[in-house]
């Protein structure tokens, strides 16, 4: 399976910034902002600004089992990087 990787940077409630990458199996900004959003309100973080600016498209790439699992339930993967614990 192929996905989109769209970068993603959001400044959480305390002020730090949370680095992750939404991987979808569409490529459609709207709905990378829409998981993003979903995601973030999932773990405490509603109401974080989400647009264009924060989430953006950087690349299509093959995909593991696990990352393709998760898409196939539910719609998206979050990559969790800096600030996302």
């Amino acid at each position: 399976m192929q996905i989109h990787v769209y970068d993603t940077y959001v400044k959480a409630k305390d002020g730090h910034v949370m680095h992750f990458d939404v991987f979808t199996d569409v490529r459609d900004d709207k709905k990378a902002i829409e998981f993003a959003r979903q995601w973030l309100s999932s773990i405490g973080e509603e109401g974080a600004t989400v647009t264009s600016e924060e989430c953006r498209f950087c690349h299509s790439q093959k995909a593991p089992d696990e990352v393709i699992e998760a898409i196939k339930q539910n719609g998206y993967f979050i990559y969790k990087m800096e600030g996302c614990n």
